[in-house]
């Protein structure tokens, strides 16, 4: 299995970091109802290849996305909020309007057959990378990257694509 075009996404309690700085649960259908989002997923934060290359491609391809009609874009890694939070910060994603949503139990990366181990270097249930084009929950483009590549799931190949 794995994500496809035509699928909708699952009705999935995602985290992040809310105004109080706290914690807050995310329905992921409430976030995607009636919008046009990007979507991207990826093995972790601060993480070398998700930090020096898939994140930063996403920054540079945001203006581009939103040209598309894209209102927002999501960054997905099993990960909990305040990891993810941190990160946005580190790398200024977050002020390059990249939203972070964990995934942190992988409910969401299980349900799509997106998981992934690698404990010869601690990763164990992350997910893979894809790329996907989502309105009003049905994904209406994607792009899956193999396990250790960082090719069709960049802002910018996946720009190419939708």
């Amino acid at each position: 299995m794995g994500i496809s075009v035509g699928d909708r996404l699952p009705a999935v309690t995602m985290v992040r970091i809310g105004a109080d700085g706290g914690p807050e649960a995310v329905p992921l259908d409430v976030v995607l109802k009636g919008r046009k989002v990007v979507i991207f997923a990826l093995p972790g934060a601060f993480t070398r290849t998700c930090s020096a290359a898939h994140l930063p491609s996403f920054m540079r391809a945001a203006d581009a996305f939103r040209e598309k009609g894209v209102e927002e874009i999501i960054c997905i890694a099993v990960n909990d909020a305040f990891v993810l939070d941190a990160w946005g910060e580190a790398t200024g994603a977050k002020a390059a309007g990249i939203t972070f949503l964990g995934d942190a139990e992988g409910q969401l990366t299980r349900t799509l057959g997106m998981s992934f181990d690698a404990p010869a270097i601690g990763l164990i249930g992350r997910s893979s990378r894809y790329a996907a084009l989502v309105e009003d929950g049905v994904v209406r483009a994607v792009q899956v990257d193999e396990p250790g590549v960082c090719d069709l799931t960049t802002g910018e190949k996946f720009l190419e694509a939708v």
